[in-house]
């Protein structure tokens, strides 16, 4: 539910709010915020809460730091684990500088221009994030532990799935948060679980996801676990994805079919300019050296290519109806920026319609075992996160869509963090000491 400025000052009002968390993501996705009392949340609203810009990796610099947070008070949710007297409510906000534009470096102000063209040329975007995490043990001093909460694997039940609790209580939560659930099961990995909620538009669904994450890292907790999103924290296991179901609507029909001869011309163009400008992205759907580890084995795409329902391509168009087909894009992991992987994927999709882009032929064969001889030619994800950037940073789509400060930064803290890894002894423990807490 949506609410006005008024309506959220009077639900502080009348609900014993006590303290404000006003939120906001850095350059990489990380969810960032600062705890306002309630009787400050008026002056917010008008005029914006400053903060240290140049303490923000990826923001400003020191000598000038200033940006300013504005709630977004349609975002606006009660923190379920928080004390029900002196209650504690969550806003989005979006971040301007001081003369009152933009900052160019907000993820939510990127997605939104994106969301802008789309609906320029008269389209609805709606996604629907499907997102894995492990659950891990704590030691006795409460550090996680890589050791995983349970051995169960896909779709198992309880007592073999230990997480079914955990899950159930993550649903509840998300629920009281104005986040409807849809499934949650065991993935294949030992302790691995997914949880998918209902699509929404393209801004509300990155705002779902951070939320996502930090209820699932926060109920974890609780219950004595630990929550990681990292993209493959066992070599020898799956890894955690983030599959991104996407559809359009054009006056309120829904233009993705699933009726193999006969696509919207509209949607093969959209998917054929995701296909083309993939590669260009990945630096920011995949932003750690860990992504790749993930990629090409148990599910996770290699190759640049789509199909009906077949699980070894990046795009493939799962079996649904009405309302629920859509394209889903499979190589993108829970590290990412969600707003700024969103937009991307929009404007390159976008960017196939307006050139109507033909769709090039399905390929309908599982990639993992297929014969060489099949594969040879066929265009490959970056196989490393240098590679990735080397891309990005080449790509004059990704510089439209980036301001050229937001993009050199971006650039030059994946750049020191790849070889921070590589130079490393011991690559994985690197990656371990700088991925496993933190996504």
């Amino acid at each position: 539910m949506e609410y006005t400025i008024n309506e959220v000052l009077q639900f502080v009002e009348e609900n014993d709010v006590k303290f404000v968390k006003l939120a906001f993501c850095d350059i990489l996705g990380n969810q960032k915020n600062v705890s306002i009392m309630a009787s400050e949340l008026p002056r917010a609203f008008q005029s914006g809460i400053s903060f240290d810009a140049s303490a923000v990796k990826g923001f400003m610099n020191v000598e000038e730091s200033d940006l300013f947070l504005f709630p977004d008070a349609s975002t606006v949710s009660i923190l379920p684990w928080r004390p029900q007297q002196g209650r504690v409510i969550r806003i989005f906000c979006d971040i301007k500088k001081p003369d009152g534009t933009p900052f160019e470096g907000d993820g939510r102000n990127i997605l939104k221009q994106a969301i802008q063209r789309a609906e320029t040329m008269g389209y609805q975007c709606k996604i629907g994030p499907e997102c894995e995490f492990y659950l891990f043990e704590l030691n006795d001093k409460g550090y996680p532990t890589k050791e995983p909460h349970d051995r169960a694997g896909y779709f198992d039940i309880a007592p073999f799935d230990r997480g079914e609790n955990v899950r159930r209580e993550i649903c509840l939560t998300l629920e009281e948060m104005g986040i409807q659930p849809e499934s949650s099961h065991h993935e294949q990995g030992p302790g691995q679980n997914e949880i998918d909620f209902k699509y929404s538009d393209a801004l509300q669904a990155a705002d779902n996801l951070i939320t996502f994450k930090s209820v699932v890292k926060s109920v974890a907790a609780q219950n004595g676990l630990f929550a990681s999103f990292m993209p493959k924290p066992f070599e020898d296991k799956s890894g955690n994805g983030l599959h991104i179901n996407l559809s359009l609507s054009k006056n309120g029909v829904n233009i993705f079919r699933n009726n193999e001869n006969n696509h919207s011309k509209e949607a093969e163009s959209f998917i054929q300019g995701v296909l083309d400008r993939i590669v260009e992205i990945t630096a920011f759907l995949n932003p750690l050296t860990n992504s790749y580890r993930r990629l090409g084995l148990d599910e996770a795409p290699k190759y640049v290519t789509w199909s009906h329902q077949n699980r070894s391509q990046l795009i493939r168009i799962p079996a649904a109806q009405g309302e629920y087909v859509r394209m889903e894009l499979r190589s993108a992991d829970g590290a990412c920026n969600p707003y700024i992987a969103f937009a991307l994927i929009i404007h390159a999709g976008l960017e196939g319609m307006e050139a109507q882009k033909t769709l090039e032929p399905a390929t309908n064969y599982n990639l993992y075992e297929v014969e060489p001889s099949k594969i040879e030619g066929i265009k490959q994800l970056p196989s490393t996160l240098k590679e990735a950037l080397e891309y990005a940073k080449k790509s004059d789509f990704v510089k439209q869509v980036l301001a050229p400060i937001t993009l050199k930064k971006y650039l030059a803290i994946k750049e020191e963090e790849y070889n921070q890894v590589i130079s490393a002894k011991d690559q994985l423990q690197a990656e371990e000491e700088a991925y496993f807490t933190r996504v």
